[in-house]
């Protein structure tokens, strides 16, 4: 196990997965031939610590309690093996949960999932201590207000809140709870989700309410990033889909990366669209190497421009 101070601390649910690829999804009570099967550690935050271990940065996992049982335990061995750092902790009166996702074709993922209260209830009781040296901290919006504790000690030892809100900034009431408290916030505008949101309205939403920078991500379309006045539309090349479960991690992990590595606004959200777009071509998260990522990040076609003051306030 790795001894180095982590850079990225993630919070939330830990959840096996398996990942099924197939063309497309079976008509209701039939078939489909499995193209490709992998298995890896969801919820999102515990992705971006793989992927980001996957580029040689310390990360650790501040998770939910497992199950005293065979897919508890392997979890945590796959961690180790991982070296993302933290504390996993087991209890006999928890079953570990498992989760289920189809990939198709078309770029869409199905996923069957478990959340069991009593589980994402053990993320209150979780230690908080391995924070203090990190450079970032990630939390998912749907893991509800559990994440609240870990966003209030990170704001108190000044460390920056990456908040994936996906459409969550649709309800005004956890725009205000959830936002409020981060400093980089990705959502998303897919009309499957949310209805058809303009990608620059809900940054601004999210600005206004004080976050520092909005990645809005647009699954083939690309991505919308806004900071402060600055606005940049990062186009994602035409790719042939294999497996999209995980390209929205992978583009928070891009992101991150180019964060912790101080790179300017427009050099990270490129190379994590470019990582995101490499990562639907092939099943699996396993990762591109950071120099494949950073050539294709090069040729992608990029707009900017500035944002009038007048509309943040």
């Amino acid at each position: 196990m790795s001894n180095h101070q982590p850079v990225y601390v993630g919070f939330g649910m830990l959840t096996p997965v398996a990942i099924m690829v197939v063309e497309q999804l079976p008509m209701h009570n039939t078939g489909a031939l499995v193209k490709d099967v992998s298995e890896f550690i969801f919820d999102d935050a515990a992705i971006v610590a793989c992927l980001l271990r996957q580029w040689d940065l310390p990360t650790a996992m501040i998770g939910t309690v497992l199950g005293d049982d065979s897919r508890g335990h392997q979890l945590a061995h796959q961690l180790e093996e991982w070296d993302v750092q933290g504390e996993v902790r087991f209890s006999g009166d928890i079953k570990t949960p498992w989760e289920v996702d189809v990939s198709d074709e078309t770029g869409a993922r199905t996923y069957f999932w478990q959340r069991p209260p009593n589980v994402l209830d053990s993320l209150d009781t979780a230690d908080l201590s391995i924070l203090e040296g990190a450079r970032i901290l990630y939390v998912d919006w749907y893991d509800g207000d559990h994440i609240l504790r870990a966003m209030d000690e990170a704001i108190r030892l000044a460390i920056p809140v990456f908040l994936n809100f996906e459409y969550g900034h649709a309800n005004p009431e956890l725009l205000k709870r959830y936002a409020g408290r981060a400093t980089i916030c990705q959502a998303v505008t897919d009309a499957a989700q949310c209805g058809e949101v303009p990608p620059l309205e809900v940054a601004l939403s999210l600005l206004r309410i004080g976050v520092k920078t909005v990645l809005i991500t647009m699954a083939d379309e690309g991505c919308l990033s806004v900071s402060g006045t600055q606005v940049i539309r990062v186009h994602a090349p035409q790719v042939r889909a294999v497996d999209g479960c995980g390209a929205g991690a992978t583009f928070s992990a891009g992101y991150i990366y180019g964060f912790l590595m101080g790179w300017e606004l427009e050099q990270s959200v490129c190379f994590a669209t470019a990582a995101a777009t490499l990562k639907v071509t092939r099943p699996g998260l396993k990762m591109f190497p950071i120099s494949e990522i950073k050539e294709l990040a090069t040729h992608l076609s990029v707009e900017c421009s500035v944002l009038a003051e007048h509309l943040l306030h």
